[in-house]
């Protein structure tokens, strides 16, 4: 008998810890893809101030800047509470989309830098959103992020909307 309720007892700690380290891989993941997506943000924002002709894309390109940097130290030291590798830079995908921009100049780099902004920042919301739910340092760090990363949408949506200034 007391054998038995002590192999209940190990089954169900394997059970509930299991249950942890999937929450804690899902919020893990969400840590890595949000550093690297700092880091391309960190990245746009610079393209922007050098190839955008207009001064309202490159005020906002220095905004992302400064706010991505800002939160992707925040983000490291989450992943660093949590036991995780942070990246040291933007994925492949990123650094693609990046290449292709890097070639465009004037009212054609505003126009797809300010669209890639809209759909961009709508996507990490929606994640971002999602993790802030998790009760661990990746969901504390995108509860704190989640109101910066509405006004780049807002301002984007705006780029997108004005032509030239």
């Amino acid at each position: 008998m007391a054998h038995s309720y002590l192999l209940a007892l190990a089954i169900a700690l394997t059970i509930s810890t299991s249950a942890v380290s999937a929450k804690d891989n899902a919020s893990g993941a969400f840590l890595k893809k949000a550093i690297e997506g700092n880091y391309a943000e960190v990245r746009m924002g610079e393209l922007a101030q050098k190839n955008s002709q207009r001064d309202d894309v490159k005020a906002f390109g220095q905004t992302l800047v400064n706010d991505h940097d800002a939160a992707n130290q925040k983000a490291i030291d989450a992943a660093k509470s949590m036991n995780i590798n942070p990246p040291t830079g933007p994925n492949a995908k990123q650094e693609a989309e990046y290449d292709k921009m890097s070639k465009m100049t004037g009212a054609k780099f505003d126009k797809m830098f300010a669209s890639h902004m809209v759909s961009d920042h709508e996507k990490d919301i929606a994640e971002y959103k999602k993790e802030s739910r998790m009760k661990n340092a990746a969901g504390e760090y995108a509860a704190a992020e989640i109101p910066t990363l509405e006004k780049h949408l807002d301002a984007a949506k705006s780029l997108s909307s004005s032509k030239s200034k």
